[in-house]
């Protein structure tokens, strides 16, 4: 079955723009399953299109690089999209400017306990060193994820996974938990979405408005800066 899949996909591989028109596809339908399941927190979007994606790559025969040479637009436009965020933030920075203490404390202890329990926990399992500092800078958006993964010895690919699967959980769970703690407000839903799900629960907390936008953009904002910092020094800490 695989290889008669192959055979017909061979003569469309060399088509440009190809694994571009794939992967919106596949997010394009994902949006109606998400929709179809009363949007329900497993049934999340990005996560049902990674799956499908993947289900094609891996019907047709071929490899992630040829995957990713043809649909690298897609993760070109990861960071317009997280500096498309400014602008909510912009737009409300009246409302951030009066939460700015609170919400610096909080982002401060979160960053610090996200990557001190990351390499923790590789450590007790018995994992190798560069699998904990991969572990390190997960909580933040992927660009940014990847580079600090470079700058500290670990491995950019597995970080880059975990920054995804970390932001499906978030987006899946976050909203749903926040209200079973009964937490309404829309700036700690947007904050909460920032610094735990970093652009993919960002993403989906902004259905509440241009408030948890804007709070969901200030925790990618200043998660990204604090992460960025204060890992390097904290993963020499650990031998």
């Amino acid at each position: 079955m695989i290889d008669a899949i192959a055979a017909l996909w061979s003569p469309l591989a060399p088509t440009p723009l190809l694994w571009i028109v794939v992967t919106v596809g596949a997010f394009l339908l994902a949006k109606r399953l998400n929709k179809a399941c009363n949007k329900a927190a497993l049934a999340n979007p990005v996560l049902i299109a990674i799956l499908l994606t993947a289900s094609v790559v891996l019907a047709t025969g071929q490899s992630y690089s040829v995957y990713f040479a043809g649909a690298q637009f897609v993760n070109f436009l990861l960071g317009p999209a997280t500096v498309a965020l400014a602008v909510p933030l912009a737009r409300n920075f009246r409302y951030i400017k009066s939460s700015f203490v609170g919400l610096g404390l909080a982002l401060a202890v979160g960053s610090v306990v996200s990557i001190c329990s990351g390499i923790a926990l590789v450590g007790a399992l018995g994992g190798s060193r560069a699998v904990a500092l991969s572990m390190a800078p997960k909580n933040v958006t992927t660009p940014i994820a990847i580079a600090v993964s470079q700058q500290i010895g670990g491995v950019p690919a597995l970080t880059a996974a975990l920054a995804i699967v970390g932001g499906i959980l978030s987006a899946s769970i976050g909203r749903h938990l926040l209200t079973v703690l009964r937490i309404q407000d829309h700036r700690t839903h947007g904050f909460v979405a920032g610094v735990v799900g970093s652009g993919v629960a960002a993403a989906e907390v902004s259905s509440l408005g241009g408030l948890a936008a804007a709070f969901a953009a200030l925790g990618i904002a200043l998660n990204g800066v604090v992460t960025a910092l204060a890992t390097p020094p904290l993963a020499a800490l650990w031998h």
